[in-house]
């Protein structure tokens, strides 16, 4: 783990030792397989049906041939899931030295210290990462983790001086906590934090949501780049 990772970062596999695992892939002849695992990888697969989804789980459709997709193309919700959803949240006002109001005042000094960020980190991926830790807070709330995340919405603003929102350094935070293992053997897949080598992600998680993300003028707070909002499903009685 790199200098610039957060002391309290731990593996979704430290934390849930017998974490149910939503894996799918959708193949050649296979409507869906979702993989139900271990923190060791090691449950067999169960063949599910996206058109009609088990009472109380959740399948994701993801794209074919790709060992580390980024994102799902759709899930599909059993009958009697529970669903938690968040509300929008953005990065929170955590570098206390740099002016209120402004892009650098939404740097986590737990992740960058000083708000110094190292060289290509920029800043929406540096707001990005404040935003989705916060985001886990507000899952552990309600009982939840990253790898419960079904489905996301993301709005990037403009950073100041900027043509157009920083989706490449938007996609880099996500990766540090969705979509970082390989489908093939759960193993994490190395995650680079601005032009730094790849190195092990933040959180390591199987969780692909569905999502979307808008480049929009304006976020309801000054100097907000990212605002996040989620879905994620209870695990059914008896899955973790």
């Amino acid at each position: 783990m790199s200098a610039a990772t957060p002391a309290s970062t731990r593996t979704s596999t430290e934390k849930k030792p017998m974490l149910r695992r939503r894996l799918a892939l959708i193949g050649a002849g296979i409507a869906g397989i979702s993989l139900t695992a271990t923190a060791a990888f090691a449950a067999p697969a169960v063949f599910q049906d996206l058109t009609a989804p088990k009472p109380g789980t959740t399948v994701s459709n993801l794209p074919a041939g790709q060992d580390n997709p980024m994102i799902a193309s759709g899930v599909a919700i059993g009958a009697n899931t529970a669903i938690y959803k968040s509300s929008g949240l953005g990065p929170s006002a955590l570098n206390t030295a740099a002016p209120a109001g402004s892009e650098q005042r939404y740097v986590d000094t737990g992740v960058f210290p000083g708000g110094v960020l190292p060289p290509g980190v920029t800043i929406t991926e540096a707001q990005g990462i404040n935003a989705l830790r916060r985001i886990g807070e507000n899952l552990a709330q309600a009982g939840l983790d990253y790898d419960d995340v079904i489905t996301m919405r993301v709005f990037l603003q403009n950073p100041a001086g900027a043509e157009k929102a920083d989706f490449d350094g938007w996609n880099r935070a996500y990766r540090q906590y969705f979509a970082n293992t390989s489908l093939a053997d759960g193993s994490a897949v190395k995650v680079p934090l601005g032009s730094a080598a790849p190195a092990e992600p933040f959180v390591v998680t199987p969780a692909r949501p569905s999502r979307f993300a808008l480049e929009i003028e304006n976020l309801p707070v000054n100097g907000w780049l990212v605002e996040v909002e989620v879905d994620a499903a209870y695990p059914a009685s008896g899955g973790r």
